[in-house]
């Protein structure tokens, strides 16, 4: 680490860096937006809340509270768009096309995003988080893609999709809803992730968090769930939380 200077603050050996990315998503048809953040380290995709936008966690201070991992070259976080309001949020349309909504965005963040940065990294199994809306989305797709995910952490995520999708059901729905999938799912590289279940103790997630614990614990499958005591649904609970959770982070090379 640098000394500090005469001023008793030490200098930043490298400013965190910033990307903007804009391109056109195939498997959206759409275009699509995304803020890269580091130059080195374990890909991380940071997920939007519900409807939010790419630049969402930088402007609630999530990347701040990084600062230091993403500076040091421990973690590239991927801030990517989310398309909820084409999706689960979608009441236009009828569930099963929320859901295959849902699988076209989960399919371009495999293959648009993290293949990309698997490549750009050199870091073969990345980690994902996200607060809100954005922990269902970090959890569901590191429990579809257990084999390229090594870490998930969902802060104040809600994990039981249906109550989107009421009366519609099909594959698309199961699997993208971890309440369901998860009983079944016996992949291998599901006991090779650390999972952190991260929510307040007045949390209006509380119930979800238990219950997938719960769900988790019954396939012996190792998680933390972290109940923060006096703990709300809001951005300083997960700015406390996310730094913390990032060091938990072994390179994955």
């Amino acid at each position: 680490m640098d000394k500090p200077d005469i001023f008793g603050k030490t200098p930043h050996p490298r400013p965190m860096k910033e990307e903007y990315r804009k391109w056109h998503s195939p498997h959206l048809n759409q275009e699509f937006e995304m803020l890269v953040f580091g130059h080195g380290g374990m890909p991380l995709v940071l997920f939007p809340t519900s409807q939010g936008r790419y630049y969402q966690q930088k402007d609630c201070g999530m990347l701040e509270a990084a600062r230091w991992y993403v500076e040091e070259g421990k973690v590239r976080i991927y801030c990517p768009d989310s398309i909820d309001n084409l999706s689960w949020y979608n009441k236009e349309i009828p569930p099963t096309a929320r859901a295959y909504n849902h699988a076209c965005y989960d399919r371009m963040v495999l293959e648009e995003i993290v293949i990309p940065a698997q490549k750009e990294t050199g870091v073969h199994r990345i980690a994902t988080a996200g607060c809100s809306f954005g922990g269902y989305h970090a959890l569901n797709f590191a429990f579809r893609h257990p084999e390229t995910v090594s870490y998930v952490y969902s802060m104040s995520g809600i994990f039981d999709i249906s109550r989107f999708t009421h009366p519609g059901y099909d594959d698309n729905v199961y699997f993208n809803n971890p309440m369901d999938y998860i009983e079944n799912d016996n992949d291998p590289n599901l006991w090779k992730m650390g999972i952190v279940l991260g929510c307040g103790q007045t949390d209006i997630s509380l119930d979800d968090n238990r219950q997938m614990s719960a769900l988790l614990n019954k396939k012996h499958l190792p998680h933390w769930l972290d109940v923060r005591p006096h703990g709300v649904h809001d951005w300083p609970l997960w700015r406390e939380m996310f730094p913390q959770y990032l060091s938990l982070l072994l390179p994955s090379y």
